[in-house]
């Protein structure tokens, strides 16, 4: 495991790297013109790399074992230690004024406008033009002060444009920790509870990955109540998807077509849990489980679609399931009271309904 600590100046990156060093037994990587000699100051042990592809194909070599860096600050980093399996980047973050503070105590007094602008300066990048024009700054997990107490050599950083600073790096975080914490013990409490160096950061739990697979399925909901999504397995293995909203064929939720979600019934708004009998729109679970069965219904009398038998005409709430199964054809005997939602629903999805009378 590789942990790529990414953050602003007085965020606590070398706190973390100090719990992870001490507390778990991880190896602190650095680059030669990196932060070796600030973390040495911490007293950690940190192992040069030379550069950041050096860094990368030690850490292959040995990527059963644990290390925890703070020199990859580029997009271009990123996107080469992002493939591995064995790469989690971890934020840090904290109020401004926090990192002000805990800055003054490291340093020689930088008033607080100065360090305002080297924040944004860290965080949305800057051109060479403009890095050439002042004393250099340098990244931001140093402690290595400029002649001016300015943070030494921002441009050996790589931040030559917006594309380089922090900001851009945000897109690749797995974990973010707000450390807002008053001493290092609280900071290492709290950092127990997330056990970052836990496996399962790196390659999700079965529970945790179907899960996150529902969370994605709801974001196709068109329900205007609430977003939903199922996912149905079997031996590990999905069987289908489902997500709420009205049926295929009808009109979406959000765009009007179900009267109860968007309160436009005659009896007015509907709050949670009531006049379900009027919504047209499926549930999650049930579109999962309507879907698990729909290539075997959609497929029958040589692909014109399977027909339902019912002796009852199917009421609203099944008429829903109905469409969304597949069945393009309702054949029932005896009347019911909301036959004509029914029918009209059926209409708009193009499934037929007819009735016909048994002799008696």
């Amino acid at each position: 495991m590789l942990i790529s600590l990414i953050g602003p100046p007085g965020s606590g990156k070398a706190s973390v790297a100090h719990y992870l060093a001490t507390r778990h037994g991880f190896e602190v990587l650095c680059t030669d013109n990196g932060t070796c000699d600030s973390l040495t100051a911490l007293g950690l042990s940190a192992t040069s790399c030379g550069d950041e592809k050096a860094m990368l194909d030690f850490v292959t070599d040995r990527w059963h074992e644990r290390f925890v860096t703070l020199d990859l600050t580029t997009v271009s980093d990123m996107e080469a230690f992002i493939k591995r399996p064995f790469f989690l980047c971890v934020e840090v973050g904290a109020p401004l004024l926090t990192r002000w503070k805990r800055y003054q105590t490291k340093h020689k007094s930088l008033p607080l406008e100065k360090f305002v602008a080297l924040d944004d300066e860290i965080a949305f990048g800057m051109s060479t033009a403009q890095a050439s024009t002042r004393q250099p700054l340098v990244r931001s997990g140093s402690s290595a002060m400029g002649g001016n107490g300015i943070v030494d050599n921002l441009a050996s950083v790589s931040i030559s444009s917006p594309s380089a600073g922090l900001a851009a790096l945000r897109r690749y975080v797995h974990v973010s920790i707000i450390n807002d914490f008053p001493d290092r013990d609280s900071l290492n409490s709290h950092l127990s509870s997330l056990n970052l160096p836990s496996e399962e950061r790196l390659r999700p739990c079965w529970d945790s990955y179907f899960l996150k697979l529902c969370n994605l399925a709801s974001l196709r909901s068109n329900c205007m109540k609430r977003r939903v999504g199922a996912v149905l397995v079997s031996s590990n293995r999905i069987i289908s998807t489902g997500y709420n909203g009205t049926p295929s064929g009808l009109l979406n939720c959000n765009q009007g077509g179900c009267a109860r979600c968007n309160n436009t019934l005659e009896k007015g708004a509907s709050g949670c849990g009531q006049n379900l009998d009027e919504c047209l729109c499926l549930h999650a679970e049930e579109n999962a489980l309507l879907e698990a069965g729909r290539q075997k219904i959609s497929s029958g009398q040589e692909g014109k679609g399977a027909t339902m038998y019912c002796n009852t005409c199917p009421c609203l709430r099944c008429a829903v399931k109905i469409i969304q199964s597949g069945i393009r054809t309702v054949v029932y005997q005896l009347e019911y009271s909301m036959d004509a939602r029914t029918k009209a629903i059926f209409a708009q999805a193009g499934v037929d309904i007819r009735q016909f009378h048994l002799d008696t």
